[in-house]
């Protein structure tokens, strides 16, 4: 069988492992991790040899751009110490403990490479947390606590990745040094791509058509992430901040047509991204394994065990104290901030689970130092990093929604927030229709349509954000309404069905009024 034949029948056997695991409402990452373990159990398959700097410059830049886009600067910002604690402290503090213990449990590991490791596995992963727990209604706060932590400690931990593999190249590490070259590299990484995603800003105001647009944005995240490596400054903080440019933007850049189109283009690249990815590693690891015959079985397995647990330990062992100790030092903190219950700071320390990005930086490994040498130990980390990745996922991954119920965190719904959103939108475009009004060109008749249906809608926001029990004549009619229209769509959807069959439509027409009726239909339902 031909390399790209395996390559697809790889991809939909993980896409079938996902569609059974959201069967049985298992998240997608976790189906993704146990569906690479199982390709790599698979006798026969090719090893896939692939250059380790193609899978950060080809998966990583789309990937933290797409989390970018999705973050709301005004909440980050209110959570920034917060977040730093995680993203920067807590990293760097995994780091450091992970590459003492794992030195000490492995010798012939160098220090240096342990680091490396650390480093690796320091970034968790809070998409996964986030996708785990979607279905649980979780505080906001701790939501964008666990999103913000996800975007800067990738930079973090794949800095000192980058000082981890120099140390080792060079034999020696200064604090000091490295300090300095990470307030520039970071700083510097955050100007470039909030100047890119300016410009790029511009161009996109140019240019009319959908496709077009959602191709630029598709460079965007490579745009900004290429020039920082050249200059050897964070291309991973040069995306984000790019991202979150763009996401802020975007509302008053993207039109109706081009937004949908992108998400749907988006959502679905993000996803076989992560299939990919969890597709290589199962292909790697058998080739992996073979190297590491040096090892019994149980030694790997107890290895990967342990690694996994110091991984787990560490992260309460930083969150209880860096959520207590900064307002136990400050008093005007705890009255500007009290401390959060204890339940929620035990969910923000069991959401550490590991994802694609520490994937994507053990399959990155180079080969060989800068002084040309062979990295020791590589294999080694790979199998120790998917160990860490497998056992997060699945072991916290799976207990987190268990967790949330049994401890009782549960933020407000977001129900309410969105009634009073759309109410405020509704009066908005009542006033404007108020406006329109005193203009006697306006057709009193076509008036009188558009403000009678924003009526009803007020009407109807009203009476669920009064709560109001039963069914009023008026709420009943517009369920009523609701359901006509719907009905109707359905017809109109079997025509052009039929009428498309009998070739009385072509293909361009048919798709044009399908994507109408698509838009309206979401309309009617939301």
């Amino acid at each position: 069988m031909k390399p790209i034949e395996t390559l697809v029948l790889l991809l939909c056997a993980v896409v079938g492992v996902v569609l059974i695991g959201a069967r049985v409402k298992v998240p997608y990452p976790i189906a993704l991790v146990i569906g690479g373990l199982c390709i790599s159990l698979i006798p026969g398959l090719p090893q896939v040899g692939i250059n380790p700097e193609l899978v950060f410059l080809f998966f990583l830049p789309p990937l933290l751009y797409a989390a970018a886009w999705f973050t709301s600067w005004h909440e980050f910002k209110a959570n920034l110490r917060a977040i730093f604690l995680l993203a920067i402290g807590l990293v760097l503090f995994t780091t450091l403990v992970t590459g003492v213990v794992i030195h000490a449990l492995i010798p012939e590991l160098p220090l240096a490479i342990a680091f490396a490791f650390g480093a690796i596995v320091s970034p968790p992963d809070a998409v996964a947390a986030t996708a785990i727990a979607s279905h649980m209604r979780l505080p906001k706060r701790i939501v964008t606590v666990l999103e913000g932590e996800s975007l800067i400690n990738d930079a973090t931990g794949l800095v000192a990745l980058r000082f981890a593999l120099a140390a080792a190249a060079s034999g020696t590490f200064s604090l000091a040094h490295a300090a300095a070259q990470f307030l520039w590299v970071a700083s510097a990484g955050l100007g470039l791509g909030l100047a890119v995603a300016i410009i790029m800003e511009r161009v996109m105001r140019r240019i009319k058509d959908d496709a077009l647009i959602i191709t630029v944005s598709l460079l965007i995240p490579y745009i900004a992430y290429l020039p920082a490596e050249r200059l050897h400054v964070s291309g991973v903080l040069a995306t984000v901040a790019a991202g979150i440019y763009g996401g802020w933007k975007g509302p008053e850049l993207l039109a109706a047509s081009t937004r949908l189109s992108a998400v749907a283009v988006w959502s679905m690249l993000v996803f076989v991204f992560n299939c990919f990815l969890f597709i290589l590693i199962g292909l790697q690891l058998p080739g992996v394994l073979r190297q590491l015959s040096q090892y019994s079985t149980g030694q790997l397995l107890a290895y990967g065990a342990i690694a996994s647990a110091v991984v787990i330990v560490i992260r309460p062992i930083w969150v209880f104290p860096g959520t207590w100790l900064p307002r136990l030092l400050s008093r005007r903190l705890r009255q500007r901030d009290p401390v959060p219950p204890w339940r929620h700071i035990f969910i923000v320390a069991w959401s550490g689970m590991r994802g694609v990005v520490s994937l994507a930086a053990a399959l990155a490994l180079p080969m060989t130092l800068p002084n040309n040498l062979a990295l020791p130990g590589r294999n080694l980390v790979i199998f120790l990093t998917f160990c860490v990745i497998l056992s997060t996922l699945v072991l916290q991954g799976l207990s987190l929604p268990l967790i949330i119920r049994r401890l009782g965190v549960e933020g407000r719904s977001d129900d309410h927030d969105e009634r009073e959103v759309r109410l405020k939108l509704a009066h908005a475009a009542l006033a404007r229709l108020n406006q329109l009004g005193e203009n006697s060109t306006i057709s009193e008749q076509a008036l009188q349509r558009v403000t009678t249906t924003y009526q009803e809608r007020i009407q109807h926001l009203n009476d669920q954000l009064a709560d109001v029990l039963g069914w009023s004549p008026d709420r009943e009619r517009l369920i009523a309404t609701r359901r006509l229209w719907l009905e109707a769509l359905r017809a109109e959807r079997q025509e052009l069905i039929k009428l498309r069959r009998g070739h009385q439509v072509d293909e361009e027409l048919m798709h044009r009024l399908e994507r109408e009726m698509d838009l309206e239909e979401t309309r009617i339902t939301q």
